[in-house]
């Protein structure tokens, strides 16, 4: 049980550090390079943005509510489809940022009334997994981080590809492919 308390404790404080990391990636960022895919098929930084936002609600939060509530099986979910559908490339960032930090907050205050016998509790999600309130907590900030690095590699690319003429590859392995001469800013 002890473990579970520290598990919700060092979730709660990593969780609580999402939007000052964003704030710090993404302070100075314009809304045009916001919607700029760092190579095709992959997301834009609004787009990262305004998924966190709809999973902390329609995914880890409703989960764990479900979770710990008793609820049946764990509904579907679908964000590449959510991206078309919720036009993610139209979002504004600010927006997103300051409607993810209130939802993220309601998050915390949320995982603060969790007590360790609500978090042993499962519910099946589809039929390859069944997942207890405590797993989807460590899922939620392993998560988040997955997104952080996707976004810190996103703006990585972005940045070196605005440079094409300088050796910005000095600095180590840029995530995605840079883009073909003829799409290049500024070439």
């Amino acid at each position: 049980m002890s473990d579970l308390l520290r598990l919700v404790e060092e979730a709660r404080r990593a969780l609580g550090r999402l939007p000052a990391a964003l704030d710090a990636l993404l302070g100075d960022i314009d809304e045009a390079t916001a919607r700029t895919r760092p190579a095709e098929g992959e997301w834009a930084p609004v787009e990262i943005l305004c998924h966190l936002r709809d999973e902390e609600t329609e995914d880890f939060g409703a989960r764990l509510r479900a979770v710990v509530g008793g609820g049946g099986e764990l509904p579907p979910i679908d964000p590449e489809r959510w991206a078309v559908e919720r036009r993610y490339q139209d979002a504004r960032l600010v927006e997103v940022r300051e409607d993810l930090r209130a939802r993220r907050q309601a998050s915390l205050d949320l995982l603060a009334t969790m007590t360790p016998a609500m978090l042993t509790t499962s519910r099946p999600l589809g039929t390859r997994w069944r997942l207890s309130g405590a797993d989807v907590i460590a899922a939620w900030v392993t998560h988040d981080r997955l997104h952080l690095t996707q976004l810190a590699g996103t703006l990585a690319r972005l940045w070196a590809s605005r440079w094409p003429d300088l050796l910005t590859g000095y600095a180590g392995p840029i995530p995605y492919p840079p883009p073909p001469p003829s799409s290049r800013a500024g070439g």
